[in-house]
């Protein structure tokens, strides 16, 4: 089986977007054989991943960063997606944290990078916001030794 997780921003500008996720489609939908897929299905590229991912029919295993995890999304359309692939998801791991802090968000983007065979950033390049934000997992990863697909368009800056 392969193993497939993300890390990526949780803002998505609108000009990126339809890149993106025509980017995740080629990732997920262009292997054989059965696929599981690692998310944290945070608000943007870790939801989109997860959504797409079962489309093509993966398992996806979900990785919470900690007991308050719920608390951390501001948005209520964002919870309710949380909460519906929580749903679908075949496995959930969690992490050893009560409160969401990038400590906590660093071990969860870490766990998915050991755990895949490839790693896929939906990320703009730019450093880190914060400890375990999408540069910093990316650079675990690599330093891993992981494939790592970034998935961007030059030229647009997050938020």
């Amino acid at each position: 089986m392969k193993r497939i997780g993300v890390t990526g921003h949780r803002s998505i500008p609108g000009e990126v977007l339809a890149h993106v996720e025509s980017g995740l489609r080629a990732v997920l939908g262009g292997h054989e054989g059965p696929l599981e897929a690692l998310s944290s299905l945070a608000e943007g590229a870790d939801q989109l991943f997860a959504a797409i991912a079962l489309e093509y029919g993966a398992g996806l295993t979900v990785v919470i960063p900690s007991g308050d995890y719920e608390d951390a999304f501001e948005d209520p359309e964002s919870l309710a997606r949380y909460r519906g692939l929580k749903q679908r998801a075949t496995q959930e791991v969690r992490m050893d944290f009560a409160r969401s802090t990038d400590e906590a968000y660093y071990a969860a983007g870490t766990y998915i990078a050991d755990s895949c065979d490839r790693l896929v950033a939906v990320w703009d390049g730019l450093p880190a916001r914060g400890h375990g934000g999408t540069a910093e997992i990316v650079a675990y990863a690599r330093d891993l030794g992981k494939p790592v697909t970034v998935i961007w368009r030059e030229g647009v800056t997050r938020d």
